[in-house]
């Protein structure tokens, strides 16, 4: 799987751009602000019919132009896939695989399986549990449509349970029966989220752990722990305890909405302890392992960008993870840094192709 060449029209801060790239390395040179991550996020958007940044699209349309257009020329499994995405202030976007319109972009999710690092994902450590649920969801989801419905339903029926909560604190009167149609939906699917969920994290600790310890030269130890009230717990039973806190609270206590994946450093929460550059490995590493989930389930190599990751980072650290992506058990990769003479070095201690390209006012050039 990779992306052969990008045409770019007024997305953000890149005017214009036609691109071909390497099958293997790609790197991003330019100042801050010059439109590096811009380019990364294109190639995002091809992906996941989203900015990993901006939710509304018209933000993603460079300032005082209509429309953006995206398009992606992609080799997977030996077969030509072209991709393209129209966005039109007011209007809804149109995505085409093929030239052929999607009717349903989830359709599309999967279909050219990528992995980001940025500097925001800072937020799966320092947010809470609801940033870290996402970061699963979203895996699981691409892959799973089952999955993603049960979610759906899940949060439809935890809305209308919370609201039924809330009306009956105002109004003072109590109904369980109307109560229990909700608590049916979640508990029948809350129990598929549940068990995904747990599968999941369960494939990732080992993956996750060997990254982290190679990229550390194993001088630290990490572990992931899947926290949920429904670890060996009956969630029928569990709701009917916590009922009585419900009332009170006017709202659902417990469920896989409580869910939360702990990320801890030598025993303790990496958030209280870790370093920038700990933390820094300690995100790439559970992107890395992220990235051993999806080739596993869908049997191709997903794309990884890489953006502003050697900030924070010593110079062992940066050599490692670079060694790590450049040799062949993983495929395409894109890089951003401010730094060339940083990156010519690190370039020169792996044997593979590459490309570099010059980033500056939203324009890209082969230096």
């Amino acid at each position: 799987m990779f992306l052969e060449n990008l045409s770019i029209l007024n997305y953000k801060n890149i005017e214009e751009a036609e691109i071909s790239f390497s099958q293997k390395l790609n790197c991003f040179i330019g100042g801050n602000g010059a439109g590096k991550t811009n380019l990364l996020d294109s190639i995002y958007y091809l992906s996941f019919c989203k900015s990993f940044f901006n939710s509304l699209d018209q933000l993603n349309i460079r300032h005082e132009e209509q429309y953006a257009i995206l398009k992606g020329g992609y080799k997977r499994a030996g077969t030509e896939e072209n991709i393209s995405c129209a966005l039109q202030r007011g209007q809804k976007k149109q995505f085409k695989r093929n030239a052929k319109t999607y009717k349903r972009l989830v359709d599309h999710i999967g279909l050219i399986p990528l992995v980001m690092v940025t500097p925001s994902d800072v937020n799966l450590i320092i947010g809470g549990s609801d940033e870290r649920r996402r970061f699963i969801d979203g895996v699981i989801s691409q892959f799973d449509h089952g999955y993603l419905k049960s979610l759906l339903n899940y949060n439809k029926a935890l809305f209308q349970r919370n609201t039924l909560l809330k009306q009956f604190a105002s109004n003072n009167y109590f109904d369980e029966e109307s109560l229990s149609i909700w608590d049916m939906q979640l508990v029948e699917n809350g129990g598929t989220i549940h068990e995904k969920r747990k599968q999941f994290v369960d494939k990732l600790i080992p993956v996750f752990q060997h990254y982290y310890s190679y990229v550390s030269g194993g001088k630290e130890q990490v572990e992931l722990v899947f926290q949920s009230d429904l670890t060996g717990r009956s969630f029928e039973e569990e709701l009917k305890t916590a009922l009585p806190r419900d009332r009170r609270v006017q709202h659902t206590s417990v469920g896989v909405h409580k869910e939360d994946l702990l990320l801890n450093l030598g025993g303790y929460p990496i958030r209280k302890i870790g370093s920038q550059g700990q933390n820094k490995t300690y995100l790439i590493a559970l992107k890395l392992a992220q990235f051993e989930f999806m080739k596993e389930v869908t049997g191709l190599k997903p794309i990884l960008l890489l953006d502003d990751i050697f900030d924070k980072l010593d110079k062992e650290r940066v050599e490692k993870i670079v060694q790590l992506v450049a040799n062949d058990h993983f495929g395409q990769i894109f890089i951003t840094d401010t730094n060339r003479e940083h990156l010519d070095g690190i370039i020169q201690s792996v044997n593979t192709e590459y490309k570099i390209f010059e980033v500056e006012n939203g324009e890209v050039n082969l230096p």
